[in-house]
């Protein structure tokens, strides 16, 4: 009989959400990377900051009440700086 290993952690409701968000936040710090030379240091300095303290906290932001309403607005400030949506493929939204 095969042998898997399990993960221990306890499956949560909120994880696929979670771990979304947490992709969504990755493509915005990936599409500032590509867009370094265009801002000043202080700015990308600032920004790596806060995508740092959010995906710190996702977690626990997606445990809350309200946490697609949040998330959703933290992703569009994300937006008007990085520009992500810009480059997404429009026959790929939904």
């Amino acid at each position: 009989m095969p042998r898997f290993v399990t993960d221990s952690r306890p499956i949560s409701a909120q994880h696929p959400v979670t771990e979304f968000y947490r992709q969504e936040f990755i493509k915005h710090h990936r599409c500032l990377q590509q867009q370094r030379p265009y801002f000043s240091e202080s700015a990308i300095t600032d920004v790596d900051a806060a995508l740092t303290r959010i995906m710190g906290q996702l977690e626990q932001l997606c445990s809350k009440a309200d946490a697609n309403q949040v998330v959703s607005t933290l992703l569009k400030k994300f937006d008007v700086v990085t520009g992500l949506s810009a480059w997404s493929d429009p026959k790929h939204t939904h």
